[in-house]
C-alpha cells in the first residue's frame, strides 16, 4: 500500500507541478478539468448510478467547466458568484453535518447529483482562476487545506481525546477529534505569518492569499485562517457522510494507494470558493 501511494504521488506530482509553474494557466486548468470531472463521475456512482450511468455527471461537469473556460469566467470577477456559493457551503454544510449519515439519503437524488456536480465545478472554477491571478496565491491556498490536515494528524495522535471528552463525529468520521481540529488550526495560522513574512521579504510579484488578507489587517487574517480551516474538515466530513451512507470506503480506486479523485480534494471543495470569496471585493 505505501509502495502505491509513492509511485501514485510521485505520478501526479510529475504531471501537475510542470503544469502549475508554466507561464500560461492553460495546461493546469486542462489538466485539473480531467481531474474534477473524474471527481463528478465519482460522486454519480456514490449516488446510486453505475460506473456507465455515472458518466453522465463526469460529461456535465466537463461541459460547465469547458463552458465556464468558453465564456472568459476563469479571468472575470465573479464576487457575487463566490458570495453566494460561500453562503451556501457554510449554511448546507452545517445543515448536512447536523443531518448526519441517516439524513443523506432522505434527500432526492436528483438533488443530490446536481448539488455535488455544481461543489465539483465550482471547486474547479475557483481553482482555475487562483491560478490565473498567481502560482503564489494558488499555493497559499493548497498549503492551507494541506498543513491544516497534517497538523490535524499529528495533533491527533498526539493528543488522541485527552482535552476534549468527545470525537468530533463520530458517527461519521470516528478517527477525528475535536484536538485534530485545533491543531489544524494551529497549523494554518503558524503558516500564515511564515507567508506574509516570505512575501515581503522575498518581495514576491503576486501576493498570496494572506497578504492579500493581512493589507486589510492582522485580524481579519486570523479570522478568515481559522474560518477556511474549519470549513476544510467540513469538507471532508461531508465527503465521509456520503461514503459512508454509500457503504463505500473510498469514492473509488482511480488513485491507487489514495483512493479516488474526491477523497484527494474533499477539504479543497469547500476552502477553494471560500478564498475566492474572503479575497473578492
Amino acid at each position: 500500500m505505501l509502495k502505491q501511494r509513492i509511485i501514485t504521488a510521485v505520478v501526479l506530482l510529475a504531471i501537475l507541478l510542470p503544469a502549475l509553474f508554466y507561464p500560461s494557466p492553460q495546461p493546469f486548468c486542462a489538466i485539473t478539468l480531467v481531474l474534477i470531472a473524474a471527481g463528478a463521475w465519482e460522486w454519480g456512482r456514490l449516488n446510486g448510478c453505475g460506473s456507465a450511468m455515472a458518466l453522465v455527471p463526469g460529461a456535465l461537469c466537463v461541459l460547465l467547466c469547458v463552458g465556464s473556460w468558453a465564456l472568459g469566467l476563469l479571468s472575470m470577477p465573479t464576487p457575487w458568484l463566490w458570495r453566494g456559493v460561500g453562503a451556501a457551503w457554510v449554511l448546507v454544510g452545517a445543515w448536512l453535518l447536523r443531518a448526519g449519515v441517516p439524513g443523506w439519503p432522505r434527500i432526492p437524488r436528483p438533488v443530490r447529483l446536481v448539488g455535488g456536480l455544481a461543489a465539483v465545478w465550482l471547486a474547479w472554477l475557483a481553482m482555475a482562476q487562483a491560478r490565473v491571478i498567481g502560482v503564489n496565491f494558488l499555493l497559499s491556498i493548497l498549503l492551507l487545506v494541506w498543513v491544516a490536515d497534517i497538523f490535524a494528524y499529528f495533533a491527533g495522535r498526539a493528543f488522541g481525546t485527552r482535552f476534549t471528552k468527545g470525537k468530533l463525529a463520530p458517527a461519521i468520521s470516528p478517527g477525528k477529534s475535536w484536538e485534530g481540529v485545533w491543531g489544524g488550526m494551529a497549523g494554518v495560522v503558524l503558516l500564515a505569518g511564515a507567508w506574509v513574512w516570505a512575501d515581503a521579504a522575498w518581495q514576491a510579484p503576486v501576493a498570496s492569499f494572506y497578504s492579500r488578507l493581512a493589507d486589510r489587517g492582522w485580524w481579519l487574517l486570523l479570522l478568515a485562517v481559522l474560518f477556511m480551516a474549519a470549513m476544510s474538515v467540513v469538507g471532508d466530513l461531508v465527503e465521509s457522510l456520503v461514503k459512508r451512507s454509500a457503504g463505500a470506503k473510498d469514492s473509488s480506486g482511480l488513485l491507487p494507494g489514495h483512493g479516488g479523485v474526491l477523497d484527494r480534494v474533499d477539504a479543497l471543495l469547500p476552502t477553494l470558493p471560500l478564498a475566492m470569496m474572503l479575497v473578492s471585493r
